[in-house]
This record gives C-alpha cells, structure tokens and sequence, in this order.
C-alpha cells in the first residue's frame, strides 16, 4: 500500500474537536484528559488524513471499561495489540459512510491491509494512563515539533520520503520512521523534563 500525506490543514483541529466532544459522550464518566497528538497536531506538517487523539484515564484499571462502550458507538477495538502494548489500548473511528469497520481485531490475520480501509480511518484513539511515560512522552514529542523549526523539517522530509515506497500496511510505514521518531523522542523528552522544572511540580503544564 502507498500513504497517501496532505499538506496541513486547520480543519484536522475541528474534527479532533468533534471527536473529543463524542469521546466525552461516550466514556465521559470516566473523567478523561484528552489531546491531539501526531502529525495533524502540528501546524505546518503534512500528514496522513487521519487525526491521533491520545485519551488519559486516572486510574489504570479502567482501561477496562472502554472497549464495549466505544465499540457499541462504531469504534473498532484492535485487542490484538493488548499483549505489546499492555499499558494501552487502541481504536479506529471510521468515516460515517464507511463499511469497512470490523468490531474488533484479535487475531494477526483480521488485521486490515487493504489501501481502501485504511483511507476510511477518520482516527486513532490511544487509550493509556494520564500522566505516565507512555502519555508524557506523546505529548512532549508533540510539542518538541512544535517549538522546534529545523527538527519539523527534517520529520517533513522523512514523511515525504517514505510516502513514495510501497508498504504492507501503516505498521510497515510507521517502523520506517521509528529510528527518527525515537531519537527526537529521547530529547523533547529531556527538553519537556527541563520546561517542567522551570514551570513548576505538575506534569501537565506544557510550553507550546
């Protein structure tokens, strides 16, 4: 399959702002923090069409709760990646008109491949606790990108690079970008630790 990047567009903010006000319909008594993340987060930056949105719950046990809730709303629950990723756990949101949303991935073989599912993906849910490694990270890299012109452009190129190769599916594409992607990682990591020290105790304040 090919990745198909557009430039930045504004509107990927309005349909993570739609998305959020779902998500809190759906799971809301559960208190989430939730954020876009990811390429479409970043102004400037091209990406694939479909918008990250990183969901932080308080208490790690009710990582539980969420599947059957969003699966009753049309989300598909990729259960598969659980044993990796314990400490997460992640959906796809299909376009409305979209009749390619399986209600949920157990097995390597259900996993979809096909150019024409993924092109029906509107977003990517990662669910995990708020305020641990896994969610500091996503939101430093984030912001790293933002702060940093020349380390934006030099993700650009890779991006762009990439999307010309053929690959088996997304999987494939994103551990072509991994190398950068941690490295970069690794310092807005530091440089998000360094902010905090200056801002104050709490985590969560950001410089953007």
């Amino acid at each position: 399959m090919k990745i198909h990047l557009e430039k930045y567009n504004p509107d990927w903010q309005q349909s993570f702002d739609q998305i959020k006000i779902e998500l809190l319909g759906i799971i809301g008594a559960l208190n989430p923090h939730i954020e876009h993340i990811g390429s479409t987060s970043v102004e400037g930056l091209s990406a694939k069409p479909i918008i990250d949105i990183l969901v932080g719950l308080k208490n790690e046990k009710d990582l539980e709760k969420v599947a059957d809730p969003l699966m009753r709303q049309g989300y598909c629950y990729y259960e598969i990646y659980n044993t990796t990723m314990p400490y997460r756990r992640f959906f796809t949101r299909h376009k409305t008109d979209s009749h390619h949303a399986p209600g949920i991935i157990k097995n390597e073989e259900d996993v979809p491949a096909s150019t024409e599912e993924h092109n029906q993906r509107l977003a990517h849910i990662h669910i995990l606790t708020y305020g641990s490694e896994h969610w500091i990270r996503h939101i430093a890299f984030r912001d790293y990108l933002r702060a940093h012109l020349a380390v934006k452009d030099a993700y650009q190129d890779l991006k762009s690079k990439l999307s010309d190769k053929e690959w088996k599916d997304g999987n494939d594409y994103n551990g072509a970008k991994d190398i950068f992607i941690k490295t970069e990682e690794a310092k807005a990591i530091n440089w998000y630790e360094a902010n905090k020290q200056v801002l104050g105790d709490d985590p969560m304040i950001l410089l953007e």
